[in-house]
């Protein structure tokens, strides 16, 4: 272990005590029926003490040893009961915290930004919310069951036997240190090991994740056998470490049997003598080994505790770590809620970089947008798509260089901006839901008629209507029953519904034809009158009847204006319209 371990883990079981202190009546209630089984426990050898030193002596009698049984009978009975109670109360405890840190990490990650996802991969985050916090939930539940059993009854045995005979008691006990010793060295290793299987599972979810949803590519590429060699050999390094980590186990689990059957040698031998002496009384003898057999077990669950509380330590640290996270944008104490937006976007000297990289993704780009439509051109790689997402507010800048309506969107919330704004981004993600569920995500109360209507704004009304189910149509995972330029269309009729003042829409249709596209636009700007739509497209003749265009190069705005003036003008505009107008006629 660092030095930092100490501080590290105190810091995340920090996390935990809000959970605690909420259940905390239902985590008393079972460690008193924890401890009643362990008093029930230690009360039975007294008994059968009484029993064996009145056989010993002649004196036991058929209705006094009838007696004893019943004794016995009706401690196993209350053991029995509270033994459910401690396991429905403590293990339910367990299972809610589970939850509860179910929940705080979904909410959490749904506050982190782009920056964040860019640098954990799904699969991490997959693990998180399995292994990981199975783990802490077995830590929270069995081993805390464990840790307080084990204490309690090694204390409590350990008195009882010290009462029975004291320098008895010293020899039971003298090859525990060693115990103790050994299992703190162990631990160290085992937190690392178990540390690397954990971030092996995750590369092995990712790998997982990453083909099925890609499956279709693999299968085009004939990469099935490389992709199943390389998942084999992943899985053999896990088995590896997860071998690694059982070697430990392995180590820790017997030593612990070893040294208990060591203490139990000793008993037998000096024990013994003491009883062939007269020193302790044959009942005192059994009362003393019983007793031992309860020490044994705290003995031999000192390994396993200490694997549980590793493994939930290791995990634990893992989910505060992502817990500590903080959005790159966040609302300030002063941020409005809810503005009235009429869809006026203003950027002064805008620029952008993105994290890492040392040229500017945006250059100093001062515009105004205002109601209507406007197209934006350029290469891959001008900044169109950066631009897109400054707008939707998923980076950061600097004050007074975005404004919506006059307002520093650094003063507004990122709810009541991004809520003024209806995206339909390049990659275009679709529920395995139904069309119906789809296009009404963002307005889930919509009624049928409005979602129709959406639906023939983006063109695709008709194609819903042929196919077998309509609009109850499951479209499969992220769309997969359907083509390309039916999903893209399906988001639109999604953004389009949602009605707010400002949609963009980031080559949002490149997967219908050119003729599609420009019926669409041409089919937007009456429905979206009074509104904002900005159309970033790689294609510049649906874009003809913006009121105004953007030509971007390198981060900067090369050029602006109506088609014609552009098209007169603009070298790069003039020839990607001429090349791709010819293309479209020679097509025809």
């Amino acid at each position: 272990m660092t030095k930092n371990t100490p501080a590290y883990s105190l810091q995340s079981l920090a996390l935990l005590l809000p959970y605690f202190r909420r259940y905390g009546l239902r985590l008393a209630g079972g460690v008193a029926a924890l401890l009643a089984v362990d008093f029930l426990q230690l009360w039975t050898p007294r008994i059968i003490k009484r029993a064996v030193d009145e056989l010993g002596q002649g004196t036991a009698t058929g209705p006094g040893l009838l007696r004893y049984a019943a004794l016995v009978l009706l401690l196993a009975a209350g053991i029995a009961v509270c033994r459910f109670v401690w396991r429905y109360l403590i293990l339910g405890f367990s299972r809610f915290l589970e939850r509860d840190l179910r929940d705080l990490l979904l909410s959490h990650l749904l506050t982190l930004d782009r920056i964040f996802f860019q640098r954990h991969t799904a699969g991490e985050l997959m693990a998180l919310t399995t292994n990981d916090l199975a783990a802490v939930q077995l830590a929270s539940g069995m081993g805390l069951i464990a840790l307080v059993d084990a204490v309690v009854m090694t204390l409590a045995a350990l008195a009882f036997m010290a009462y029975i005979h004291p320098l008895l008691t010293l020899i039971a006990v003298a090859p525990m240190p060693v115990l103790v010793i050994s299992t703190r060295m162990l631990s160290a290793r085992m937190h690392n090991r178990f540390k690397k299987v954990q971030e092996q599972f995750e590369k092995l979810t990712e790998f997982a994740r990453s083909t099925l949803s890609t499956i279709g590519l693999i299968k085009a590429y004939t990469q099935e056998g490389p992709q199943t060699e390389l998942f084999g050999r992943m899985g053999e390094d896990y088995i590896r470490n997860n071998l690694k980590l059982a070697m430990v186990q392995g180590i820790l689990s017997p030593f612990s049997g070893l040294i208990a059957n060591c203490c139990l040698l000793l008993v037998l031998f000096f024990g013994g003598r003491l009883t062939i002496q007269g020193i302790i009384s044959v009942g005192d003898f059994v009362a003393f080994v019983s007793y031992l057999f309860m020490l044994t077990w705290p003995m031999m669950a000192l390994g396993w505790v200490a694997n549980l509380f590793q493994r939930g330590a290791t995990s634990l640290g893992r989910l505060e770590r992502i817990l500590r996270e903080k959005p790159v944008l966040e609302d300030r104490p002063e941020a409005a809620t809810a503005p009235a937006v009429a869809g006026h976007i203003t950027l002064r000297h805008l620029s952008f970089r993105y994290p890492g990289q040392t040229s500017p993704a945006l250059d100093d780009i001062s515009l105004e947008i205002k109601p209507g439509i406007l197209g934006v051109v350029g290469r891959s790689g001008s900044g169109k798509t950066t631009l897109c997402h400054i707008l939707t507010r998923l980076y950061p800048v600097a004050d007074n260089m975005f404004l919506l309506d006059g307002r520093d969107v650094n003063g507004l919330s990122l709810a009541a901006v991004r809520g003024a704004i209806a995206y339909v981004p390049q990659d275009i993600l679709l529920f395995s839901e139904t069309i119906q569920f789809n296009i009404a995500m963002g307005r889930a109360n919509a009624a049928m008629a409005e979602i129709e209507e959406a639906a023939r704004a983006a063109a695709i009304h008709h194609e819903i209507m042929s196919l077998p189910e309509g609009y109850q149509t499951r479209v499969g995972e992220r769309g997969v029953k359907l083509s390309g330029g039916q999903r893209q269309r399906i988001a639109l009729a999604r953004a389009l519904l949602l009605g707010r003042p400002i949609i963009i829409i980031d080559d949002g249709l490149s997967a219908v034809d050119m003729e599609t596209e420009q019926a669409i636009i041409r089919s937007m700007a009456s429905c979206l009158q009074g509104r904002t739509c900005i159309v970033v497209s790689h294609r510049v003749a649906p874009l003809a009847d913006a009121g105004e265009i953007l030509v971007m190069e390198q981060g900067r705005i090369a050029a602006r204006g109506n088609h014609d003036f552009l098209f007169a003008n603009n070298d790069f505009y003039a020839k990607i319209y001429t090349h791709q107008a010819s293309a479209r006629g020679n097509k025809g």
